[in-house]
């Protein structure tokens, strides 16, 4: 079982705790990880991109000139999609990205990514994260204890509108909790912080 060292919010070493093997010990499954992120980018996309065909554009209903004898080439439109300001040829229309993964893909790829912050070592486990107040500079303080300098998810057990508040502000820093945490987010952040008690839970859901 992975074996990982538990921090307090002054970067201090206090405690070990030992991971779930069937949560944070799998085999990676780097081609599982590809096809979530991939359903879940394809899911963000609006799907808004709308252009007009040469049927909606508007004129062009008299043919330009008459068919033949003027020694131009043949138009019956001044619309068509080679003229300037015509229609455009198999013109993009809204339409819906989103498509669905099996249960069991989705979990695969959450526990490999999950896996990969462990095996690279891109993984704080903290014995609690409170805060008394929302403030960004005592949050900044506590990523320079953890020696956190890139981009970090952090993950917690209940919503705390101080923490999350005072990680707002901070570029490259975005807090969840652990019924949010999602694939692209793990691999998308350098490091990833989460509490005892997020630990407990997102075993609970994953094992």
């Amino acid at each position: 079982m992975p074996k990982v060292a538990v921090y307090n919010i002054n970067g201090e070493a206090i405690d070990e705790i030992m991971l779930s093997e069937n949560v944070f010990g799998v085999e990676v499954n780097e081609h599982v990880l590809y096809e979530v992120v991939k359903n879940q980018l394809a899911n963000k996309r609006q799907g808004t991109q709308s252009a007009k065909t040469r049927a909606e554009v508007r004129g062009g209903g008299r043919k330009p000139w008459k068919q033949k004898g003027t020694g131009r080439a043949r138009h019956g439109s001044i619309r068509s999609p080679q003229w300037i300001g015509g229609g455009v040829v198999f013109a993009p229309k809204p339409r819906d990205y989103r498509y669905t993964l099996p249960k069991k893909v989705r979990q695969l790829a959450m526990r490999s990514a999950l896996t990969a912050k462990v095996n690279s070592g891109e993984i704080i486990v903290l014995d609690s994260l409170s805060m008394d107040a929302p403030k960004t500079k005592e949050f900044v303080k506590i990523l320079n204890n953890l020696k956190v300098e890139k981009k970090a998810l952090v993950v917690l057990a209940e919503k705390d509108e101080n923490v999350i508040k005072s990680a707002n502000n901070i570029p490259g820093v975005e807090t969840a909790l652990t019924n949010t945490i999602n694939v692209y987010d793990i691999l998308k952040h350098d490091m990833f912080i989460i509490t005892k008690d997020a630990v407990k839970k997102v075993e609970e859901v994953y094992a």
